[in-house]
């Protein structure tokens, strides 16, 4: 089976989505499918076994291209519905596989050529496109609930990350083709590489006597940062020892939050390493005493949620829908998205190192047993092996076949290794 898979991101880039992707390209790979990935002229080429990158026009004025809507993304989606037109003139694909808003015009490309179409849904775009104060107009919104509509009903699969995008999609389409499959953990090279590399940046940064909290992620507007701030202001003065490691944002949003944390008198209480490698974030975890997720805004479940249970640390949230879909008091504190409850949250850990060990090893068991590398290729697999999809092959396997086939294909995704180009 040949796979066109449309991805409108910098691919690839450390970050939420272009994980994703890398995750379902890893899998199909392993199971055997030929994929031709159309992506940004932005980002690192990556190696991966029966995938070949092609990328849209370059666009000399766009070199990065920033998280949530904007007006470059507008037009590099532009050059990759007509560079989808080129390669399926060229070439003949079973399946077109679209990520996010490409899922737009994948449906019209579908129908042209006479393609079948998987939907890759990461979010509710209308919604996404709501918590954007510059894209929130009501005539945006409403074309994006059109549109989403549009594709859930037409296409002959959708693949959702968390419960609340499934529901959705029942709601709209009672009888599409649908299957859940939640991400996986970042998982860069073996455990032992990543805490040689936390062993380092402990002695690095001289943090030996402090109480390490560590927050990884971009620094959107959704992600809760200002709660978090001053939810540390107040643990700071029960809690002297207390450091807060921000791993992530770009050197703008870095400084703004440098600024904001002197001017709060959180300068020598929390650090910012800005974006660093995924190799490096997860030695972060590594380091930590406490992770958190102060998440105030949206219903998918954040990426580092998965990687913070595989951590075995203890996870402080805010108790919303985007968190508890996963989480559960049996494994994290979960709290109400104040500051006065937040800070409680990381105290109660602080005093008690029993219940960090406690909750760490309750998350990590249930990472293991939950999201593995197993399921989520039996998942993928089965998506493609819908009737609707399968049309290239012509017998039909075996349930024992099958299941030899899904775990060969999951060891071959462990670990995670990232081989990234130039």
């Amino acid at each position: 089976m040949r796979i066109l898979m449309i991805a409108p991101q910098p691919f690839f880039e450390p970050r939420g989505t272009p994980i994703s992707v890398y995750q379902r390209l890893r899998a199909l790979s392993a199971l055997g499918y030929e994929v031709d990935l159309l992506t940004y002229h932005v980002g690192q080429d990556v190696s991966i076994p029966g995938v070949t990158i092609h990328r849209c026009l370059r666009v000399p004025l766009i070199k990065k291209v920033k998280l949530g809507p904007s007006w470059p993304k507008v037009v590099l989606d532009v050059l990759l519905f007509f560079h989808a037109m080129v390669l399926l003139r060229r070439n003949e694909y079973d399946v077109i596989h679209s990520h996010e808003e490409a899922a737009f015009f994948s449906v019209v490309l579908s129908q042209m050529f006479g393609t079948r179409h998987v939907y890759d849904m990461h979010s509710s775009l209308s919604q996404q496109l709501g918590s954007h104060p510059r894209w929130s107009l009501w005539p945006f919104v409403a074309l994006f609930e059109v549109l989403e509509r549009w594709v859930i009903r037409t296409c002959d699969a959708v693949i959702t990350i968390g419960v609340d995008l499934e529901e959705q999609v029942m709601e709209i389409n009672p009888e599409a083709r649908t299957v859940l499959i939640q991400n996986l953990a970042v998982d860069i090279g073996d455990g032992g590489s990543s805490e040689v590399v936390a062993a380092g940046l402990r002695e690095q940064m001289r943090l030996d006597g402090k109480l390490v909290v560590v927050y990884t992620g971009n620094f959107e507007r959704y992600q809760g940062l200002g709660l978090l701030m001053e939810s540390a202001r107040i643990v700071k003065e029960r809690c002297p020892e207390l450091l807060l490691l921000m791993v992530g944002g770009t050197p703008e949003q870095v400084e703004e939050w440098e600024e904001r944390a002197r001017g709060s008198g959180l300068g020598d209480c929390v650090r910012f390493t800005g974006t660093v490698p995924l190799a490096e974030a997860m030695a972060y975890l590594n380091l930590a005493e406490i992770l958190v997720s102060p998440r105030t805004e949206g219903m998918s479940v954040p990426l580092k949620i998965y990687s913070y249970l595989h951590s075995g640390k203890p996870i402080v949230a805010t108790d919303m829908e985007a968190h508890s879909q996963v989480l559960s008091e049996e494994m994290a504190v979960l709290v109400a998205p104040t500051e006065e409850a937040f800070a409680e949250g990381i105290l109660t850990l602080v005093k008690s190192p029993a219940l960090r060990k406690r909750l760490g090893l309750r998350a990590e068991q249930f990472a293991r047993e939950r999201f593995n590398p197993t399921d989520y290729v039996a998942r993928l697999d089965r998506i493609y092996q819908e009737p609707a999809l399968a049309v290239s092959f012509a017998e039909e396997r075996a349930p024992t076949a099958l299941t030899g086939r899904v775990r060969l294909s999951a060891e071959a995704m462990a670990p995670s290794s990232l081989e990234v180009e130039g």
